[in-house]
């Protein structure tokens, strides 16, 4: 009997540790994608700024049109803002059977709300836009540090990203209660983007704050952004709900984000930062930044002294500027901008869409050189290219100071090594370490930090000797099982309490027998739907792959060894993930310990195209830029209709044109617009503006 027990305890231990491998390695994809797609964004962000930076315009409807398209909401003053979104004309129908707000808000409305959307039901625009409207005046009277102490309520509750989730936040409301006096909540940023509920959770947000705003407290997060709302999701969303005035709330909201706080104090001793600190982080700083100057802080281009004050002379048009030019080592050793060729005559289509092709293919690599050259240098910070120019006025250097404190408390993360140094993963703010976390609890007498921005498999985790804690309270993140949401409640003695839950319809449907085998089906689809991702990410770059794998086949076997196929594929992906772990699941055949690899990749193409009827060479394009397309097509898209007008697309084309010295005459563009208006209806929907690249790509 004691021989079987201790059989039997191998076998679940080696069973739970076989489970907990699987649930890890699955974590590692999701998280290695997510963290590759943000780093996208910043990169394809920063390439639209070095153009901003390098374009003049030629005339005011050009400069007008750029300064709307990039410096989105800075355009608007505060009464042009208010006309825009005027919801007092707006008249509510006697068939609106949604709820119905009144200011001042009293606990009633709140209430209302949270039934209504219970029962998916939507606030008319009216209210929603007046909602934004109180919750902009209140805003503009806090501090960029909110300060909450514990003396006036029995505890803080801290939660932290809920993504547009709308169900986790019903739960957090269900075990821990609504806001009240005597129950204060801090909201820790990232409200919106993925989920499809994101208008819902700013609403009941809002409505709460302005109810109890000694009690709510809202820090603003990385996703509290425009340029980040461009591709993932929150402005598809918001326009499809409210196709008439969803222009004008998404304008609102994005100077409704730039209000929020950036930090809260909770009894001077625990500070609430959405994503981290650096070695140069200062809180005396951070209190008396200018904060709704930021539309979004995602990374802009330098801006040398000298081009900076000939800019806000073209911009203002004044007559003369004095300003020593001063030329960079870095630009010394910039590659020469190619010259394009003369362009061929337009009666010859073919010919002049081979010269376009080519001398933009000319342009972009140089511009990528370029753009590496000055990535790789030690140069001082930049400050977002989305401060508008009026704000320039001051010393440079304070811009990009203040730009830099923003940037790294809401892109940065905790690592184990010492010190700080550039988040490379995301593509923004720093890697902070323990040391880094010392010296600033030390610097302003703290205890320790509470942080967010990263998806944690049991909703919370400490570091740094407990000194930091991560809270994300977006259960089900990835997929549904993929992880718990959690909030943390800290009381006078500010000993933190976890709460955790998941909020999960398909769990409360099961049997008591299927429960007892609920973790291993989640793990299963969980992993499931990692693995499918991760094969649409090794997809999507075929032709990458098989150039790596012929380095490894020097005879041109069409046949490597296991090990070279985990070196081939990392070098290509990037992702840091342990590929001779998961190969199991993604290489299903070999031979001797060889690979195949020609075949291997023929049986991805068949995965993928047995859901798209495209051809494969093209369907790997697709997926490897579907989501820059995207946001290239909703930058460009400036008025958010979801089509892409005409002059849109000229202004746009004058843009990289300018840059790229293509000699191209408004009527050339205006036949390049019009053979991609398939349907000649004056306009280019996104599926148009991809059939374009298919074209292109069938041609080349």
């Amino acid at each position: 009997a004691f021989k079987a027990a201790v059989l039997i305890q191998q076998w679940y231990r080696r069973y739970v540790a076989r489970l907990e491998m699987r649930r890890r390695c699955t974590w590692r994809i999701f998280q290695s994608i997510e963290y590759a797609c943000e780093q996208d964004q910043i990169k394809l962000h920063n390439f639209f700024s070095y153009l901003m930076d390098h374009f003049t315009p030629s005339s005011s409807k050009e400069r007008d049109f750029i300064s709307r398209m990039f410096i989105s909401g800075e355009s608007f003053k505060e009464a042009e803002l208010e006309k825009y979104c005027d919801y007092e004309s707006m008249e509510v129908p006697d068939s609106y059977t949604g709820p119905r707000l009144s200011f001042p808000l009293l606990p009633d409305h709140a209430t209302a709300l949270l039934e209504a959307f219970k029962q998916k039901q939507q606030l008319h625009a009216r209210y929603v836009l007046n909602l934004l409207h109180e919750t902009r005046k209140h805003l503009k009277q806090l501090p960029n540090i909110s300060h909450v102490s514990t003396c006036y309520s029995e505890e803080v509750t801290v939660c932290g990203d809920l993504h547009g989730q709308l169900d986790d936040l019903f739960l957090i409301f269900y075990k821990n209660g609504l806001p009240s006096p005597s129950k204060s909540y801090v909201f820790n940023g990232d409200f919106v983007d993925r989920g499809k509920q994101s208008l819902e959770i700013l609403i009941v947000l809002f409505t709460f704050l302005l109810i109890y705003p000694k009690e709510v407290h809202l820090n603003r997060g990385n996703h509290e952004d425009h340029m980040v709302n461009l591709r993932y999701g929150f402005c598809v969303v918001l326009i499809a709900t409210s196709r008439v005035h969803g222009k004008k709330i998404l304008k609102m909201i994005q100077n409704v984000f730039c209000w929020l706080p950036l930090a809260t104090l909770i009894d001077q001793k625990v500070l609430v930062i959405h994503g981290g600190i650096s070695d140069n982080t200062d809180l005396d700083m951070l209190e008396k930044i200018q904060r709704n100057k930021f539309i979004s802080v995602l990374r802009g281009k330098k801006r040398k002294e000298s081009n900076r004050n000939v800019e806000i002379q073209e911009i203002n048009e004044e007559s003369k500027v004095d300003s020593d030019s001063a030329v960079s080592e870095s630009e010394l050793s910039l590659p020469l901008q190619p010259r394009p060729s003369q362009a061929p005559s337009m009666t010859n289509k073919l010919e002049f869409s081979k010269w376009v092709r080519q001398t933009v293919q000319e342009q972009i690599e140089w511009c990528r050189r370029l753009v590496d050259i000055s990535e790789s240098e030690e140069e001082e910070p930049t400050f977002s290219s989305e401060v508008s120019l009026s704000d320039l006025d001051g010393p440079c250097w304070t811009c990009q100071e203040e730009w830099k404190q923003i940037l790294d408390i809401l892109w940065s993360d905790p690592v184990p090594q010492e010190g700080c140094r550039v988040n490379t993963v995301r593509g923004g703010g720093c890697y902070f370490g323990p040391d880094v976390t010392e010296k600033i609890l030390e610097k302003y007498n703290l205890q320790f930090l509470i942080r967010s921005h990263e998806c944690k498999q049991e909703g919370y985790e400490f570091c740094h000797n407990r000194k930091v804690l991560t809270i994300f309270s977006a259960s089900n993140y990835y997929e549904i099982g993929s992880n718990r949401g959690a909030y943390v409640k800290l009381g006078p003695d500010l000993v933190p309490h976890f709460v955790q839950y998941q909020a999960n319809k398909t769990a409360h449907t099961l049997t008591m027998t299927q429960r007892q085998g609920f973790p291993v089906v989640l793990i299963s689809r969980v992993e499931e739907s990692a693995f499918r991702a991760l094969r649409e990410k090794l997809f999507a770059h075929t032709s990458a792959l098989i150039s790596a794998f012929k380095t490894y086949d020097k005879d041109n076997t069409g046949r490597i060894t296991l090990s070279n196929w985990a070196t081939a594929v990392e070098s290509v992906l990037h992702l840091g993930l342990p590929w001779r772990m998961l190969r199991p699941q993604l290489v299903r055949s070999t031979a001797n310990g060889m690979l195949e690899y020609k075949s291997w990749l023929d049986d991805l193409a068949m995965e993928q195209r047995s859901q798209e009827h495209i051809q494969s060479s093209l369907l790997e394009v697709i997926y490897r830029n579907r989501s820059n397309l995207e946001t290239i097509f909703r930058i460009i898209d400036r008025d958010h209709s979801g089509l892409i007008s005409f002059e849109e697309f000229h202004q746009t084309w004058k843009l990289f044109s300018s840059h790229m010295n293509i000699e191209l005459t408004d009527d050339g563009i205006n036949d390049l617009v019009r053979s991609i208006d398939f349907n000649k209806d004056g306009n280019i929907d996104f599926n148009e503006f991809l059939e374009a690249f298919r074209l292109v790509k069938q041609s080349q």
